[in-house]
């Protein structure tokens, strides 16, 4: 499922004109990444949870010359995914 059959589903299921469901949409993951962006938790009960790692700079190689490069450090989202929904998928329901 892609972003606009999110918003489908949600206007189908709810009997929200598109444009309506996309703004919903919108705003819940407009929220998630800002929150995310403050290096704050997102813990969605049965679903799962979003954190941020980071990472911290190491010496890599370019794969095509060979030659050693500086990666700086970053910071990646990371999903955990929560024991319902893992329940769920492995159950196939």
């Amino acid at each position: 499922m892609n972003k606009s059959e999110l918003i489908e589903a949600l206007a189908a299921e709810k009997g929200l004109t598109y444009k309506k469901a996309e703004e919903i949409v919108s705003i819940v993951f407009d929220a998630m990444t800002d929150a995310m962006v403050r290096n704050e938790r997102i813990e969605i009960r049965g679903f799962g949870s979003f954190v941020v790692k980071d990472y911290k700079a190491y010496t890599g190689r370019n794969p095509k010359t060979g030659d050693p490069i500086e990666v700086k450090p970053k910071k990646l989202p990371f999903f955990k995914v929560g024991k319902e929904l893992k329940e769920r998928v492995d159950n196939g329901q």
